[in-house]
């Protein structure tokens, strides 16, 4: 049934202007507001202010670093990845997965940043007999796991201390990580390095290394990492491992368009 013909010009309008709105952001306007937006789109704010929240509900948009400010979601990035194969992270990715797990026959993850957790977009299953138990579509508290330390560190400092305010830090305790001073520290060093560790802190008995992957701007979308129960490695293949994971995340990024400069 196509319904009542008068009202398809409002409801294409309001689709129109949604899809306006979502094209204001970009690499230089990452974050925008209800009146900037309703000034650049010449809508007034209540319709502006209901546009943002719906987008916000279907995940196409995230609350920003401030109050009444916006971002692109998590949506957008799958959406994005189903209609650019070229730049699709799970085609740049699954065949140095698949070699790096053969390497060191342990489990092998992608995770992407949602908020202050992350989430698991592509896991390849160890060769070993011990399961790791982590799913694609697993959310984390990101301070507490390798890839979600990489994906925290990239984040410049005042949207990081923005993003803990807002979701209150007593969630974000753990073992390791006891306040924001203290989680702002151990990023820095993770983002000289270039790969974070995580010894049990976000599982009893599970050891991991992550690295960032970068997209063609040279941003942080996504992290990989190496996952193994703790104690089956010695420091020695460790520090294999954590070479191993740096190398491949630097291919990937190659292979999504970026032109890594070697680290020293």
């Amino acid at each position: 049934m196509e319904g009542n013909p008068q009202r398809r010009p409002e409801r294409l309008s309001s689709v129109r202007n949604a899809a306006r709105l979502l094209k204001e952001f970009s690499h230089t306007d990452r974050e925008l507001g209800v009146s900037e937006l309703a000034r650049r789109l010449r809508l007034g704010t209540s319709t502006v202010h209901r546009l943002l929240a719906t987008l916000a509900d279907e995940r196409l948009l995230d609350r920003g670093a401030a109050p009444g400010r916006y971002r692109l979601g998590l949506a957008v990035y799958e959406l994005g990845a189903a209609v650019a194969p070229h730049l699709d992270l799970h085609e740049a990715a699954l065949p140095v997965m698949a070699s790096l797990r053969h390497s060191t026959r342990e489990t092998v993850h992608i995770a992407v940043l949602d908020g202050l957790e992350v989430v698991f977009v592509e896991r390849l299953e160890g060769l070993e007999t011990v399961s790791i138990f982590t799913r694609v579509g697993t959310r984390l508290p990101a301070h507490s796991t390798s890839t979600g330390k990489v994906l925290l560190a990239a984040l410049p400092e005042d949207e990081l201390r923005a993003r803990i305010e807002q979701q209150n830090l007593t969630r974000l305790t753990s073992q390791t990580i006891v306040d924001t001073d203290a989680l702002i520290t151990q990023l820095r060093a993770v983002a000289a390095r270039g790969w974070a560790g995580n010894d049990e802190e976000s599982r009893r008995g599970l050891t991991s290394v992550g690295a960032p992957i970068r997209d063609a701007t040279g941003t942080v979308i996504a992290a990989l990492s190496i996952a193994w129960p703790t104690g089956r490695k010695d420091e020695g293949a460790r520090r294999r491992h954590t070479a191993l994971v740096t190398d491949a995340a630097t291919v990937i990024s190659r292979r999504l368009g970026h032109a890594a400069r070697a680290r020293r």
